[in-house]
């Protein structure tokens, strides 16, 4: 099934395998550690996300685009998962809000370090005829950390009740697995961008094609209503009463999240990346239509399902897509500046959510990312690309 992926792209999977793995296993942990143990407001857990996230984006921006300044994406990889598996696991030692926003803010410099560079080598190892399976299987490889990190936090405080601490601290295994794989990261040489050292990312805007820019474009207004998955589980708890229940949610999610990444990757590039893309916008809009207005433990289970085809529909094939639409000497530009953008909606997503639902309850953040991902979705839809 997989003999069409090059080796650097598998060796890449199991990098990402084991970094979903730690960070997974504390993602859903976060919130609840936060909320029950801190004392946290919902306000503050959007804050410390969205930061977290746009800190992520401004890196993966920049780094994105230093890495085609010099044409060198290895380094930057192994930089990047070292920083973030070394400081995953200090809210176990330190059990403070201070030390949870330290945390988060350092793992997500070393994510945004690594991401950009990361996704232009696999854009290198790929062609625009399996550029889609080539970055759906790392999605897949990915995501299966993500299943077995909260499948490993379920055990361990079924064990352990509540006992995060504990969760944290079990994280820095994995962590150090995968710093391991880095050495074995294959660099290509890559050309350094021409007039490398004066570009900019609003040079390679100007210069950029006009479908990259409408993909961009569109991808930012809906992130702007794609707020930290944090809030899908706490709306979970909220239906069930249960942290592993609403943990297990976010498990499945994942779970169908990995089993259809490379599946759908494929068929994106048979059909066409914009119809998989536009799709998964419309499922994510479903979702959260039904998140808002029904309360039922088999909504939990429905959503979650469909919310794992919408990350295989979205976050892998855009990336595919933007790769396919740009020089490659620019991917690490492009696919920074899309990188970049996207949290920068999620920054504004995820604090709005957090405020709105402190003042208004879950309802209206919900309906309100449900339409306008819907608009996204027709946007992308209609357009020839």
């Amino acid at each position: 099934m997989f003999r069409k992926i090059p080796k650097p792209v598998i060796v890449l999977g199991v990098i990402s395998f084991f970094t979903d793995f730690a960070s997974e296993m504390l993602y859903p942990v976060t919130p609840l550690f936060l909320t029950a143990v801190l004392g946290s407001s919902m306000a503050v857990v959007g804050l410390i996300e969205g930061l977290a996230e746009i800190t992520a984006g401004l890196m993966k921006g920049y780094f994105g685009l230093l890495s085609d300044k010099t044409g060198k994406r290895k380094i930057f990889v192994q930089v990047g998962y070292g920083l973030s598996g070394v400081v995953k696991s200090l809210p176990g030692i330190f059990p403070y809000v201070s030390t949870v926003f330290i945390s988060r803010i350092a793992d997500r410099i070393g994510k945004g370090i690594r991401t950009s560079p990361r996704d232009a080598l696999l854009g290198s190892y790929s062609n625009k005829n399996n550029s889609g399976a080539v970055f759906g299987f790392h999605r897949s490889m990915d995501t299966l950390g993500a299943v077995a990190g909260p499948l490993a936090a379920i055990i361990l405080l079924y064990f352990f009740p509540a006992n995060y601490i504990l969760v944290y601290l079990i994280a820095f295994i994995p962590s150090m697995l995968a710093i391991a794989f880095t050495f074995f990261v294959k660099e290509v040489k890559t050309p350094p961008a021409e007039n490398g050292s004066s570009i900019t990312f609003m040079t390679f805007w100007k210069t950029a094609p006009a479908n990259y820019k409408y993909v961009v474009s569109i991808i930012t207004l809906f992130s702007i209503v794609n707020s930290s998955d944090v809030f899908l589980i706490l709306r979970s708890q909220d239906i069930s009463n249960s942290d592993a229940l609403a943990i297990a949610g976010y498990v499945f999610f994942n779970i169908v999240y990995a089993t259809t990444s490379y599946p759908l990757g494929m068929i994106s590039d048979k059909i066409g990346k914009k119809y998989i893309v536009s799709a998964g916008l419309t499922v994510f809009s479903i979702v959260y239509l039904i998140f808002a207005l029904y309360q039922s433990i088999i909504i939990i289970w429905l959503c979650f399902a469909l919310y794992g085809i919408y990350s295989a529909s979205t976050e892998g094939i855009i990336k595919a897509w933007v790769n396919d639409l740009v020089d490659p000497s620019f991917k690490g530009s492009a696919i920074g500046l899309l990188n970049g953008m996207m949290s920068l909606g999620v920054l504004s997503g995820s604090f709005f959510t957090g405020l709105l639902w402190d003042a208004y309850g879950f309802q209206l953040p919900f309906l309100i990312s449900s339409a306008v991902s819907l608009i996204a979705a027709l946007m992308l839809l209609v357009k020839k690309i």
